[in-house]
């Protein structure tokens, strides 16, 4: 459930920072999400009193202005924020914001894909890697995620979605003993 949730709330903030004459972008609605984010992680104190019954919603709702105008959020992230508080769904902040942050690269046509190294890859190993895999799967742009495994040996694992591309040695040593399996 919480991700059907999640993923209801991030589609309607989405509709509306998208129609036409929005005075909020995307951009700045994820942004701005992410700041929210942080203040509530950063600050205990604040979700319980975000999410105990014991305050009033307009006590929250006071809050709410206040912290915003701290924060310089807009005015339509500040009723985003209310309507999340007032339905309980604070712990669902972080899975929100992933959510719309998935959403509007779908709507931006990029693609997201998780990459895993055998070492650190440098800013143009990064940068080479990802036009060649945006090539491959016919995007405009792709948004990477890099780790780093050492049990790789060596190469790179990628993930787009349900697709994965394994370069390791790791990969290619269990692809040739699969062959030589199934040629004994």
């Amino acid at each position: 459930m919480p991700l059907a949730v999640t993923n209801q709330y991030a589609k309607a903030l989405l509709a509306v920072v998208s129609k036409p004459g929005s005075t909020l972008g995307a951009e700045q609605a994820l942004e701005q999400l992410g700041a929210i984010e942080a203040l509530i992680q950063g600050c205990p104190e604040l979700r319980v009193a975000l999410l105990s019954p014991a305050i009033s919603g307009a006590q929250k709702k006071a809050a709410i202005e206040r912290l915003g105008g701290m924060l310089g959020l807009h005015a339509l992230m500040k009723n985003f924020w209310d309507v999340v508080i007032s339905h309980r769904r604070i712990p669902l902040l972080a899975s929100i914001r992933q959510a719309f942050q998935v959403q509007l690269d779908e709507q931006l046509g990029i693609a997201r894909a998780e990459v895993t190294a055998a070492r650190a890859l440098n800013q143009e190993q990064q940068t080479t890697l990802e036009a060649k895999l945006a090539a491959r799967i016919e995007k405009k742009s792709l948004r990477c995620a890099y780790t780093v495994d050492e049990g790789l040996l060596g190469g790179l694992t990628v993930r787009i979605g349900s697709r994965v591309l394994d370069g390791s040695v790791r990969g290619e040593l269990e692809s040739l003993r699969r062959r030589l399996v199934a040629q004994a």
